[in-house]
């Protein structure tokens, strides 16, 4: 009996890829030994997240960086240190941001849910550009570089940009190369929210090199740390007002205290703040350590006999399938160097059943099995391969896709 069946709760496939509601992405064992390892130690987590920001450097080479509690808590990290800096009575007053600078900058065609994340910390978000995604029958508006340099005052301390692959190009907005031109010409951060851009690994490195300020990863999606786990990186006092707004700093005595200096430049503050706005977004040793193990695991070499590994996986997957009359297969990578989707389009005449009832029979299955089904009324199931570690789940999603279709 595993710890899952000890409580009642079902264990399940999940093909969906590396969404939260289903657990992410599995981690490696490797990872896992780690994180327990790490638990049976008591450590300081200033020195464990200064060790991290070295990692982190090194992998990204950004100045510094920090283990957040996922990507989210990276983006209210992020804009916490852009609102406060290393000024520690506005760490105090955070989310209280109403007689210091407090706007964010961000594409109109970028709003979305999670930036809620960013006005958790008390900024408060310009949408810049136009709503409409088409002006005329042929024609995409894009926002343009000087719609955000009109769009800057006094109070703009931040602009954010969430990352998309440019794949259709009637999703087209405004380039990153554009946005951090504009943040270098106005001496204004740019928070870049990569959170599901990794694999292919270059991307580690790739917005930093671009010149992007902060950059927001998930640690529990391709790089297959902890579910909690996100990383933040950037210039060494921003990651620095970060440390000091995420971690418990109560009854401190600034006297005494001695913070690792790479992580934290005690000379350049006043004090010390209360339990900041990120407190609530601790990350513990044990989701540090997983992460820092599965990001230091993540090797070109490896990622890249991974993803073929993937790809044999679904193939697999493919065979079993492709017998089934009014059944069409395809795999793909979304983009270069990521990992694989294994699409199926369905001719629900011939079948006579719907691609939703297909999807409806593989979650009502013994596992159940998760797929992306957004495009079920299309007619097309995806399936995603990251979570398909072993052998054994894969000959179960192939049987039981397979007795679904022809049943």
């Amino acid at each position: 009996m595993n710890v899952y069946e000890h409580l009642g709760v079902q264990t399940l496939i999940n093909a969906r890829g590396e969404v939260t509601r289903l657990g992410g992405a599995l981690m490696e064992q490797e990872t896992v030994d780690a994180m327990s390892e790490a638990a049976r130690y008591s450590v300081r987590l200033d020195e464990l997240q200064a060790a991290a920001s070295r990692i982190i450097s090194r992998i990204t080479g950004a100045e510094a960086g920090y283990v957040t509690s996922g990507a989210s808590a990276a983006l209210t990290l992020a804009t916490a240190a852009c609102l406060a800096g290393l000024d520690i009575d506005r760490m105090n007053r955070l989310p209280d941001t109403s007689h210091i600078p407090n706007e964010v900058l961000m594409d109109y065609r970028h709003r979305q849910g999670y930036d809620h994340a960013i006005r958790v910390a008390g900024a408060k978000i310009i949408n810049v550009g136009m709503p409409n995604s088409r002006v005329m029958a042929d024609e995409i508006h894009t926002t343009k570089r000087w719609e955000f340099e009109s769009a800057i005052t006094e109070r703009t301390v931040a602009i954010a940009y969430f990352y998309v692959p440019q794949i259709n190009p009637l999703q087209e907005v405004i380039s990153l190369e554009e946005v951090i031109h504009v943040s270098h010409k106005y001496n204004i951060p740019v928070i870049v929210d990569a959170a599901e851009q990794v694999p292919p690994i270059e991307n580690l490195r790739k917005f930093i090199s671009m010149g992007a300020t902060l950059v927001a990863c998930s640690g529990g999606k391709g790089i297959r740390g902890p579910q909690n786990a996100g990383i933040l990186c950037g210039p060494r006092d921003l990651i620095a007002s970060v440390a000091l707004q995420n971690m418990d700093m109560a009854l401190t005595n600034f006297d005494t205290w001695d913070p690792p200096p790479s992580l934290i430049p005690k000379e350049k503050l006043r004090g010390i703040p209360q339990h900041g706005i990120g407190r609530g977004m601790k990350a513990s040793k044990e989701a540090i350590v997983g992460l820092l193990v599965a990001l230091e695991r993540m090797t070109e070499e490896k990622s890249i006999n991974d993803i073929k590994q993937l790809y044999r996986r679904l193939e697999h997957i493919a065979e079993r399938v492709r017998s089934v009359s009014g059944v069409e297969t395809e795999i793909t990578e979304l983009v270069p160097g990521g990992n694989p989707i294994f699409t199926v389009r369905l001719h629900e005449a011939t079948l006579a059943k719907s691609a939703s009832e297909i999807a409806q029979r593989l979650r009502d299955g013994e596992p159940p099995i998760f797929v992306i089904d957004e495009l079920a009324p299309f007619g097309m199931l995806v399936i995603s391969s990251i979570n398909l570690l072993s052998e054994e789940q894969t000959n179960i999603v192939g049987q039981q896709l397979y007795v679904a279709l022809k049943g």
